[in-house]
């Protein structure tokens, strides 16, 4: 069938080629049951024609069908607090239990063996519910300031374990990434805990104190046993760059280990997203969109590509709140521009890729 105008086509209707936006992005894939939704945003991207199936009725008799599995797919996927508490999951208690053993860890590490073994079985125990871990809404219980370190600990070892999947890195190495994930920092337990709490910035003196955690942390895991040396090489190295203008070696591209460069991603990530003694949690659409500017020279590319693309797939039909204060849905996320979705607000479309003062600030659960 010739292509239709946008304004002809009707809700029910398939697409029969794939729709391309004027930047060249696909919008709507070749297939796809044209919903009421799917019309406004054919619009909002200045569509004018579509190629669609011809015989409108055969369409429509399924329709509902095709919608009931996409919104099943939909609510399997999108992982939100009170889907949480319906299933019954045990993500949050199992969380609560590895805050409660990093942090005793953390505090004896200095004077005894770290608990590997103790570590490493309630880690395995968490990642066994991994599926309900969604890495942009997942929101501890509670969070208190000085058990910050504690949570980006943890937050860090499922992110990485995720980004090790995603990235197609050996199955062998997830357990391991994890582990650099949680003990990354775990030679902040040396550093004066005045100056990692410290509620004003640091002087020039203090940062560099600051900055030894990444040598003590490789001094403490050294000797541990059940790790191997990359998570050794991750406390030592999460801090590096690219390009060389890291810390505290200054090394460069394949100087450092791949556990480092994936730990480094979510490291960041979890430290702007969680609240800290002198500043706000930031929004963590606003964080990809920086670690996005950092893969340009600073972090891995590929590393953060995939993690953005990876984190933002599952986002239709989210509810959020914008930063100028209105609260609305996400309808479409274009691949070329996933931290810029198109929102629906009040029953307009808001396209983020065009509003660049406006962004999403919260992901409601």
């Amino acid at each position: 069938m010739p292509s239709v105008l946008v304004g002809e086509v009707k809700a029910g209707s398939k697409i029969i080629k794939d729709v391309i936006t004027p930047l060249g992005g696909v919008l709507f894939t070749k297939g796809k049951i044209l919903l009421p939704r799917d019309l406004e945003i054919l619009e909002a991207f200045l569509i004018g024609q579509v190629e669609i199936e011809g015989a409108q009725g055969e369409v429509n008799s399924d329709v509902g069908q095709k919608t009931s599995k996409q919104t099943s797919l939909r609510a399997g996927a999108i992982i939100n607090e009170s889907m949480l508490i319906k299933s019954n999951s045990p993500l949050h208690d199992e969380y609560e239990k590895m805050i409660a053993l990093i942090r005793n860890s953390y505090r004896s590490v200095t004077a005894a063996s770290l608990p590997i073994f103790e570590l490493r079985s309630q880690l395995e125990v968490l990642i066994s519910h991994l599926k309900d871990y969604h890495v942009l809404k997942f929101s501890p219980r509670t969070l208190k300031d000085e058990d910050y370190n504690y949570h980006n600990a943890v937050l860090s070892a499922l992110t990485s374990y995720k980004i090790a999947q995603w990235c197609g890195y050996p199955q062998k190495d997830w357990m391991q990434i994890a582990f650099a994930g949680l003990l990354h920092d775990i030679g902040n337990a040396k550093v004066d805990s005045s100056l990692l709490y410290k509620p004003e910035a640091l002087n020039s003196a203090e940062i560099e104190e600051v900055r030894k955690h990444t040598t003590y942390g490789y001094q403490l895991l050294r000797n541990v046993t059940a790790i191997n040396e990359g998570v050794r090489l991750s406390a030592l190295q999460h801090h590096e760059k690219v390009d060389g203008s890291g810390y505290p070696l200054k090394l460069e591209g394949t100087q450092i280990h791949f556990y480092a460069k994936i730990v480094a991603v979510a490291d960041i990530f979890h430290a702007m997203t969680l609240k800290k003694t002198y500043r706000k949690a930031q929004s963590p659409f606003m964080v990809l969109e920086e670690l996005l500017k950092e893969s340009f020279g600073k972090l891995d590319p590929f590393i953060v590509q995939t993690f953005i693309q990876k984190t933002t797939a599952l986002y239709t039909d989210t509810k959020i709140r914008l930063s100028d204060g209105r609260y609305g849905e996400i309808i479409f996320t274009d691949p070329n521009n996933p931290t810029r979705p198109m929102v629906q607000v009040e029953g307009q479309i808001v396209n983020l890729i065009m509003e660049r003062e406006i962004y999403i600030q919260e992901i409601i659960a």
